[in-house]
C-alpha cells in the first residue's frame, strides 16, 4: 500500500511541474523544407485528402488530372499563407475530415465530375487544409519554406497519383482505385463519429 501511494505522489508530481504540450511542424533534422513535406506525410486528414482528390483527378481523365494537378497546391499555398498570417482558425478538424470524407465518397461511388468540378472540389480543399497548415505552423516558429515543402509534396503526390489512375485499364484496376475511395470515405465516417463523441 506504501508503494502505490508513493507512486501516486510520484505522478501527482510530474503532472504539476509538466509543461504543456503543443502541435509543431515534424522536424526531420534536413531542414524546414523537409519538415514541410514530413508533415503532409504524417498529417492523416492532409495526406487522405490528396490521395482521394488525385484519385478523383485520374478517374475523370487527363484534363481533370491536369487541372488538380496545379489547382490543390497553389489553393493549399494561399490557404497556408493566409492562415499563418492571420492565425485564427488553428483547428477545423470537422472541416478537413468532410473534405476527405466526401472526396473520398466521389472516388467509391466513381461520381461523373465534370473537370471544372474536380477542380473546384480541389480548390475547396486546399485553402482549408492550406488554412490550418498556415495556423498551426506559424505559432511553431515555420518559415515559408516549410509551407514550400508541404505544397511540394502535395504536387509530386497528385501528380504521380493522378497520372497513374488516368492511364489504367477498364477492370479490377479501376475496381480497385474505388475501393480505395470506400476506404478513405470510411476513414472519414470514423473520424466524424469520433469528433462528436469527443
Amino acid at each position: 500500500m506504501k508503494r502505490v501511494v508513493g507512486r501516486i505522489v510520484l505522478a501527482l508530481a510530474v503532472a504539476a511541474v509538466a509543461l504543456p504540450a503543443n502541435a509543431h511542424l515534424v522536424e526531420t533534422g534536413f531542414g524546414e523544407f523537409y519538415d514541410g513535406i514530413a508533415h503532409v506525410a504524417v498529417t492523416p486528414s492532409d495526406l487522405l485528402v490528396v490521395v482521394a482528390l488525385a484519385l478523383l483527378a485520374g478517374q475523370r481523365g487527363v484534363v481533370a488530372a491536369r487541372y488538380a494537378v496545379f489547382a490543390l497546391p497553389v489553393a493549399w499555398f494561399v490557404g497556408g499563407f493566409i492562415g499563418a498570417r492571420w492565425p485564427v482558425l488553428t483547428a477545423m478538424p470537422l472541416l478537413t475530415t468532410l473534405t476527405f470524407g466526401v472526396a473520398g465518397v466521389l472516388v467509391a461511388l466513381n461520381c461523373k465530375l465534370r473537370q471544372l468540378g474536380v477542380a473546384a472540389l480541389a480548390i475547396g480543399a486546399g485553402v482549408v487544409h492550406g488554412l490550418v497548415n498556415g495556423a498551426t505552423m506559424a505559432p511553431a516558429g515555420a518559415s515559408s519554406l516549410a509551407l514550400g515543402g508541404v505544397v511540394s509534396a502535395i504536387f509530386f503526390v497528385t501528380a504521380i497519383l493522378s497520372a497513374e489512375v488516368s492511364a489504367l485499364p477498364k477492370g479490377w484496376p479501376q475496381i480497385v482505385v474505388r475501393v480505395a475511395g470506400s476506404w478513405i470515405a470510411a476513414a472519414g465516417l470514423l473520424m466524424i463519429g469520433w469528433l462528436s463523441v469527443s
